[in-house]
């Protein structure tokens, strides 16, 4: 529960230390004097968007604390040790800082965490009714969200939504499966065309590359050959052969060398031109054995040439292009023969479907059961809000399309007399009529609530008398189990909790400041007096309200 309460230069409150207790707690005071200030202080602690003007004029910063006893075994206390913030002690301290400039930072326990860490600590701590929650009733959305809380359908709710999304998915991808298939079959009638045209080119890396080598050397046969010949004759035959006057130059000056050494390696040097020629000899005459091609070659390159030039223009692209674009067609159709099978899909669909229909039932099944339930807990509480012959209902009927919330459309219905038909809130409800049944609803999912501190912000607006007197007492109910805190301007209210706390403002070193203040005995009927006369306390009005607190005392304690 809440312990504690730390507030410093946030809005009208300059500094601001509250304990709390368990039990019913109201806070009372002058319309504007800061009750909601302090709902707005835990709504920030709790991890609410911070805005910088709500600091105090002429302060930096705004700080806040809220101090909470915690059991280890309770969903607060579990959540702390799986982010490792829990304390040996089994306490919570939430520190949160506002600069100014809009900077925020938050710890737990002394630990640095984020915004949404807060908040997911927040729903473990307190549940915050609003003063206008009742209007919400009138939301379809809204109305569903209280059947499923009533009945504590998450679970089943998120196996309906992951069945959904399951589902979609696989939907998805038959959709994008078929639109695949359908773009394919175009490509592939393309693709293959394509293919046939380039498989009967052979179209090899290099090989139209090797054609233009080829082509140009059978083109220039004749030259080459007579070449290569007159080169040969030149090197090895008659008296004037290149070899054969090396070799003599070569002996000559072997001969001379033996008398001076200095020639030695000019010898060397011929020796090593002889050999070099007699290489090229040897590479010559294998060259001219090689190129003894028949003459019908050449007709056969131009013709492949021509294939090569005629498949080019008809696909758009130049010669020595046609190999990648061999490779390219190969690969994409290989891609769309590992495109996934519809009818795979399909039937994985038809499972997810089935998956669906199963949790979907099941959340049927609960919320049926839930509705009930509400029904009847929200119908007896009607008596005691001033609507004895009325009646309250959860009609459950199918959606044309089911969803990621189940299949069924949630609708409330009233009648505010045994005689009036069942209708929608929308059509049948008053002001009055919707506050009231709003404030039934929430006291009675409050009842079931796992968090332990509940906070009710003006929910008893548009009642009074002897109903007001009766949402007090369940209040004071609730207040058995856990910590409820409830900001009022009902006398009949403030007279059933067990703890008093007055909030009044008042002009502080040039500056309006509001501060808390716990009432005793004596303070508290002084303050349901000034909620049940006004301006002017009298006597008869402080008699009437120490009576209230009397009866109520007396009421508690039976």
């Amino acid at each position: 529960m809440l312990v504690a309460l730390r507030i410093r230069d946030f809005v009208l409150v300059d500094q601001l230390t509250l304990e709390l207790g368990r039990g019913f707690t109201v806070l009372t005071g002058e319309t504007g004097a800061g009750k909601s200030i302090l709902l707005d202080a835990l709504a920030l602690i709790l991890g609410e968007r911070a805005d910088p003007e709500a600091i105090r004029q002429g302060a930096p910063r705004a700080e806040f604390e809220a101090h909470f006893d915690v059991s280890p075994v309770s969903p607060a206390g579990q959540w702390l040790e799986e982010q490792a913030l829990a304390s040996a002690e089994g306490e919570c301290l939430i520190r949160r800082v506002v600069e100014r400039t809009g900077k925020s930072r938050a710890f737990i326990n002394g630990s640095a965490v984020t915004a949404t860490q807060l908040r997911a600590l927040g729903d473990h701590l307190i549940d915050i009714h609003g003063q206008h929650a009742h209007q919400r009733l009138l939301l379809p959305v809204h109305q569903r969200t209280l059947l499923d809380t009533f009945g504590g359908h998450d679970a089943c709710l998120q196996s309906v939504r992951q069945a959904w999304q399951a589902w979609e998915s696989v939907q998805r991808r038959c959709v994008e499966a078929r639109q695949a298939l359908a773009v394919a079959a175009g490509q592939r009638q393309v693709l293959e065309e394509t293919l046939a045209l380039l498989a009967d080119l052979t179209p090899n890396p290099g090989h139209w590359e090797g054609l233009l080598v080829e082509q140009a050397r059978l083109a220039h046969r004749a030259d080459l050959i007579q070449g290569v010949d007159e080169t040969v004759r030149s090197l090895e035959e008659g008296e004037g052969a290149v070899r054969r006057q090396l070799l003599k130059c070569e002996q000559r000056l072997a001969q001379l060398a033996a008398h001076d050494g200095a020639l030695t390696p000019w010898v060397t040097l011929l020796e090593s031109a002889r050999i070099q020629v007699e290489e090229v000899l040897g590479e010559l005459h294998r060259y001219a054995r090689t190129r003894e091609e028949s003459e019908e070659r050449l007709p056969q390159v131009e013709e492949e040439m021509q294939a090569w030039h005629g498949c080019a223009r008809r696909l758009k692209v130049r010669p020595e292009d046609l190999p990648g674009l061999y490779a390219d067609t190969r690969q994409a159709l290989e891609a769309l023969a590992t495109l996934p099978s519809l009818e795979a899909l399909e039937k994985l669909a038809d499972q997810a479907r089935q998956g669906y229909d199963e949790a979907a039932r099941d959340l049927s099944r609960l919320r049926c059961q839930a509705a009930l339930r509400l029904g009847e807990a929200v119908s007896a509480s009607l008596a005691d809000l001033a609507l004895g012959q009325g009646r309250f209902e959860v009609a459950l009927s199918e959606l044309d399309r089911a969803g990621p919330e189940g299949r069924e459309r949630v609708e409330f219905q009233l009648a505010a007399h045994a005689s009036q038909p069942l209708g929608p809130l929308a059509r049948i409800a008053s002001g009055g009529e919707l506050s009231r049944l709003g404030l039934a609803l929430q006291t009675r999912l409050a009842q079931g609530s796992a968090v332990p501190t509940l906070i009710f912000d003006e929910v008893d607006s548009g009642i009074g008398g002897g109903v007001a007197e009766r949402v007090g007492q369940l209040l004071a109910a609730l207040g058995r189990h856990h910590q409820v805190l409830c900001v009022t301007h009902l006398p009949q209210v403030a007279a059933c909790a067990q703890h008093h706390l007055k909030v009044s403002k008042a002009v502080q070193e040039g500056g309006m400041t509001s501060s808390v203040q716990i009432l005793d005995e004596v303070g508290r009927i002084e303050e349901v007096a000034r909620m049940l006369g006004g301006v002017t306390v009298t006597a008869t009005v402080r008699e009437h309200a120490r009576e209230l607190l009397h009866q109520e005392k007396k009421r508690a304690q039976r």
